[in-house]
């Protein structure tokens, strides 16, 4: 029988530890590149310095974010120490690292928002207003199913985001009436 490939193994490995779906795909898309970057060398043949080379590469010539690099940074260091089982490769990095750039919140006015919820029809609205009703997170808004929005209470809506990797509910969110308008259809 034919020994499993590298990323089969990394996708396996990442789903026994209970990594998220997003993760995974992005682990699995750094180690890709990493392999590729190095003309399709395996990663047993290499350590450190192409590491180095690889993550200045990124910050240089792709010109990526901090946190891309770093992302892409934790992705070969998963490979090499819970796939590859390579602890003894010393892997202390001292690549181009990319800078991290300042970071100015864009806050919306309450006009803007209003034109930019009255611009919005659909599914899309909805998941507006709750996102911006309700402090969820994106994902958190896009896993929400009916049944996870309260109609019952009379002052107050609420909405109960699901944790994924428990799925069960994991806090729950007041709604104001104008956040919401399906209750009068759904409730």
């Amino acid at each position: 029988m034919a020994e499993p490939k590298l990323l089969d193994m990394t996708r396996d490995t990442l789903r026994r530890k209970h990594y998220s779906l997003r993760t995974e795909e992005s682990y699995l898309r750094w180690i890709h590149e990493y392999i590729l970057f190095h003309g399709k060398r395996h990663p047993k043949e290499m350590g450190a310095p192409e590491l180095e080379v690889f993550l200045t590469h990124l910050a240089i010539h792709r010109n990526v974010s901090a946190s891309t690099q770093n992302q892409a940074l934790s992705a070969i260091l998963f490979l090499y120490r819970n796939v590859l089982h390579n602890d003894s490769i010393d892997l202390r990095v001292d690549a181009v690292r990319a800078k991290r750039r300042k970071r100015v919140p864009t806050v919306l006015g309450r006009e803007e928002v209003q034109r930019l919820l009255a611009s919005m029809t659909g599914v899309p609205l909805l998941q507006a207003k709750l996102l911006y009703g309700s402090g969820l997170r994106l994902m958190e808004c896009r896993r929400l199913r009916i049944k996870d929005l309260d109609f019952d209470r009379r002052r107050s809506q609420s909405a109960i985001p699901r944790d994924p990797k428990i799925e069960r509910p994991c806090c729950r969110m007041r709604l104001r009436r104008s956040c919401c308008p399906i209750s009068n259809g759904c409730g």
